[in-house]
């Protein structure tokens, strides 16, 4: 299925290329604040983002709704939205606390930390939920990210269906609010970045 929008296409992402979305997420969000107070050291957020951040792809691929856009020249993937409809009860990624501890290393006490502050603040309504939206870098500030919000957002619509998300950085954070989001609270990491929660209702 694809969808145009602008000069872009979206598209749902059938057959998957876990490994693809996986690179492009890690190269996306390994040095925010939140990776960068997970992992000071970049080095190590190099070699690791992969693993940590590919857990979340594989339960997204599995369970959840993955839409990208590709570069029309070179067909790679230059954005990418990982959402998870939360009407229905959805299991854990699987062996999580194995896995993660694989992964994270040094910073798994601040991955229980952050999956605990997350999951205290997260609503209870039937909502899906923005886990991920990544641009890879070189392709930024070209409407990739509000494109694939659309996509997504229409459907939401279409279906009387609220949306929520946490926004890890103010630019972020302002670009949710000018696609309909609302702050609901502040999560503040301890001796990190905070985190806004913002939950967008159906537009009909």
């Amino acid at each position: 299925m694809t969808y145009a929008i602008q000069e872009l296409v979206i598209r749902d992402v059938a057959p998957v290329d876990t490994e693809e979305i996986t690179d492009l997420v890690a190269a996306a969000m390994r040095d925010g604040p939140v990776a960068r107070w997970l992992h000071p050291d970049p080095g190590v957020r190099r070699r690791q983002g992969h693993g940590y951040f590919g857990i979340f792809v594989e339960h997204a691929v599995r369970y959840g709704e993955v839409y990208a856009t590709a570069d029309a020249d070179t067909g790679r993937l230059s954005g990418v939205a990982l959402w998870f409809p939360l009407t229905s009860l959805i299991p854990p990624p699987a062996d999580y606390d194995v896995r993660m501890k694989e992964v994270a290393g040094s910073a798994f006490d601040r991955v229980r930390e952050l999956d605990a502050a997350l999951d205290a603040r997260h609503p209870l309504e039937p909502h899906h939920y923005l886990a991920i939206l990544a641009v890879r870098p070189d392709q930024q500030n070209r409407g990739i990210g509000s494109a694939l919000l659309d996509r997504h957002h229409s459907r939401l619509d279409r279906a009387g269906l609220p949306a929520y998300l946490e926004a890890n950085d103010p630019r972020n954070r302002d670009l949710y609010l000018r696609h309909g989001y609302a702050c609901t609270s502040v999560i503040q990491l301890p001796d990190g970045p905070p985190l806004w929660t913002m939950w967008r209702a159906p537009m009909i």
